[in-house]
């Protein structure tokens, strides 16, 4: 895996602090052609009272889709839950017509116990622990109303199953599901997290989950920010789970696919420079388990450099565009975070300031931006959001909206419909 740095500011006057963002960008390898390792794959759907009808009809095709095209070295399980939790297929190799008839077969039921079908996805793939990449994928439209609902407890067991080398996707489907804990519940499982606001959105999801777990190349991918003296870390403007360790802060991306490119930007303060000319300023630490014919770890240490110059020259110098681009998407995103806060406390204009705010200084950055069709994009989308905030305006749909741009923004992993 390829890891490079890029800072907004690298000339720095010699006089002062100063505040810098770093952004280190990671490659990730092509995906073999052939050859590619096993896959452990556990569906996990919902077959609530509300799922009946189209919700549940594009689950079980989705699910059979899934198993049709999973290799013979491949194993699946199929998991459905109402109040009760039913093995529909324990794990196993995927067959289509076996598989395909079971689950045509699910019906609706009653409640929604997610933490007994999702667990139940876990035990199915903790039993082969001989399959490099494992992932529960569970999908819902509702709320987690039997079984265990304490989104603390779910999200310890999918760091616990996570660092057992077993992920968490999650797709929630419709208007009625807490899109809180389906996205804390796949950030502390290290998969991706998914709103389908509609039945017809979810096959390209299921399709794009299916792409990703057969095309993971590293596992475990963390990033360990190591400041130098006087430096410090201030934070990450992605939205990474994050661990202060000694002397600086560790960032768990989970796991790389074959080909994709990852953005990490830290926020570091530098004191007065002792000197001029080129100061190390801190250093990044990558780490990953590469995943082939067996898996290895690996080791990158990027260093962090400065160029300590005059007053003058640092005033003439030109920020890294495609650093500033990213930093204004980040904080865009950011401020849609807040506006959700803001709102959900029934402050609505508040959170429509916000909006119109951040919508305002994406539209101030220069029109020659490397990006600067998908920064327009987003300002209206969020000058649309701030104008529509209202008691009437910011309903579950919306919200939603908002949660999953936000973090599909800060996670650098798009949503499967904007791909």
């Amino acid at each position: 895996m390829q890891a490079h740095i890029r800072l907004d500011h690298t000339l720095l006057a010699v006089e002062g602090e100063h505040r810098v963002n770093a952004m280190l960008e990671l490659a990730a390898p092509a995906a073999p052609d052939a050859g590619r390792p096993a896959l452990g794959v556990a569906l996990v759907l919902d077959r609530s009272g509300s799922m009946a009808g189209p919700k549940l009809e594009v689950a079980r095709r989705c699910a059979a889709w899934v198993v049709e095209r999973l290799a013979p070295s491949d194993r699946v399980a199929v998991v459905a839950y109402d109040d009760e939790v039913t093995l529909v297929a324990p794990l196993g190799p995927p067959d289509p017509a076996r598989l395909g008839a079971a689950i045509a077969a699910i019906p609706p039921g009653g409640m929604t116990n997610l933490s007994g079908g999702w667990l139940k996805g876990l035990e199915e793939l903790g039993r082969q622990a001989g399959v490099p990449v494992r992932k529960v994928v569970l999908l819902t439209d509702g709320l987690a109303n039997v079984g265990i609902t304490e989104p603390a407890m779910l999200t310890d067991a999918a760091r616990a199953a996570a660092e057992a080398g077993v992920g968490t996707s999650t797709i929630g489907l419709g208007a009625d599901f807490d899109e809180d804990l389906l996205t804390a519940l796949s950030d502390a499982g290290e998969g991706g997290a998914h709103f389908a606001e509609t039945p017809d959105a979810a096959p390209a999801i299921f399709a794009a989950e299916l792409e990703g777990l057969a095309s993971v190349v590293a596992q475990n991918v963390s990033v360990e920010v190591r400041p130098g003296p006087g430096v410090s870390a201030v934070g990450a403007l992605n939205d990474y789970p994050a661990t202060r360790v000694e002397g600086g802060l560790q960032l768990a991306l989970g796991d790389a696919y074959g080909g994709e490119r990852r953005r990490v930007v830290l926020e570091l303060e530098i004191p007065h420079l002792a000197a001029l000319g080129p100061a190390r300023v801190a250093e990044l630490v990558v780490r990953y388990v590469a995943v082939g014919e067996g898996l290895s770890h690996h080791t990158r240490t990027v260093p962090v450099v400065v160029n300590a110059v005059s007053a003058e020259e640092a005033a003439r110098a030109v920020p890294d565009a495609e650093v500033t681009e990213e930093v204004l998407l980040l904080r865009a995103a950011r401020a849609q975070e807040e506006a959700v806060r803001r709102a959900d406390r029934g402050d609505h204009a508040g959170a429509g300031a916000v909006l119109r705010e951040a919508s305002a200084m994406l539209a101030a950055a220069p029109p020659g931006a490397a990006r600067a069709e998908e920064l327009l994009r987003r300002s209206r989308d969020l000058a649309a959001q701030g104008n529509e905030m209202s008691p009437m305006g910011y309903d579950a749909t919306t919200r939603k909206r908002m949660r999953y741009q936000s973090h599909s923004t800060r996670r650098n992993r798009p949503q499967a419909g904007d791909r």
